[in-house]
């Protein structure tokens, strides 16, 4: 189920995985940008208008959401930026002053993202796995639009460390088999996604997802932990003390570390991918 900020919806409905791609094979591109523009959106109404729809099936109101699929598509070439976060916004603006007799709406994207194959800007192909989100959610409310929540994430890292990473000293009894382990490779899954100060605050051209990206690898590398749990512990304060437009960050990892088939001390290794089930930990934190 669908959960807004706003609060509990009798109804809503929407459009869901609409891909766009938008091209800009003129060159021109912001430093750090890439000439593809590429996301998942969906789009969801809510508002007293399209009850009638529910209980008489009267669509009198009603934006067909093959409509809103033409919307979200076409209105991507009047987009001139390159975050996730403006882009929902202009999306969400321009639905809401093209039809306004909607209560409110929120729009999320998931990027699709790819990146240069040499330094020419002819050639690209998908990257990731990680990629970033956006959600936005605006509200009309005395004639004005008011912006309701901004939030974004980044999701799906996939991060390997070959050794300084513990899990030892953990509580023992007659269900336990794991041995203490001094010096795992460690392969870790994490998601991860930030409420900003004030909706406002979302809008920095994609800067904060840019360093949010760069903090993940950074604390990731550096960091020697004791436990999966102090590493996303570690990387949420990092978050709160180093950008101030984050209030409250909320974090998820798997424990996906590789099952190991044969080992030459702590030199030399063989391993698979891990077997289900895994370990999953989360963290949330706020200013």
């Amino acid at each position: 189920m669908e959960r807004f900020a706003s609060g509990w919806k009798q109804n809503y409905y929407g459009k869901g995985d609409v891909i766009v791609y938008r091209l800009n094979r003129g060159g021109g591109v912001p430093e750090g940008c890439c000439p593809v523009f590429g996301a998942s959106v969906k789009m969801l109404l809510y508002g007293d208008a399209f009850w009638p729809t529910y209980t008489t099936g009267d669509n009198t109101n009603l934006v067909a959401t093959d409509s809103m699929k033409n919307f979200i598509q076409r209105e991507t070439l009047n987009f001139t930026g390159y975050d996730l976060e403006s882009f929902c916004d202009f999306l969400a603006r321009k639905f809401m002053e093209t039809y306004p007799h909607t209560e409110g709406i929120q729009l999320s994207a998931k990027q699709a993202p790819y990146a240069a194959l040499t330094e020419s800007d002819v050639a690209f192909a998908p990257s990731g796995p990680d990629v970033a989100d956006a959600r936005v959610e605006l509200r009309r409310k005395d004639g004005e639009l008011q912006v309701i929540e901004a939030r974004s994430g980044v999701r799906g890292f996939r991060l390997l460390r070959l050794g300084g990473s513990a899990f030892q000293g953990f509580l023992r009894d007659q269900y336990t088999t794991l041995p203490n382990i001094t010096n795992r490779p460690l392969h870790m899954w994490l998601d991860l996604d930030w409420q900003y100060i004030t909706p406002e605050a979302a809008f920095t051209e994609g800067k904060v997802t840019a360093r949010v990206r760069r903090m993940v690898h950074e604390v990731f590398h550096s960091f020697e932990s004791g436990s999966i749990q102090q590493v996303i512990y570690q990387l949420g304060t990092r978050m709160l003390e180093e950008i101030p437009a984050i209030a409250e960050v909320h974090l998820e990892a798997n424990n996906r570390t590789w099952d190991t088939i044969v080992e030459q001390g702590e030199e030399l290794g063989v391993y698979t991918d891990s077997r289900p089930p895994y370990g999953c930990l989360g963290l949330s934190l706020r200013r």
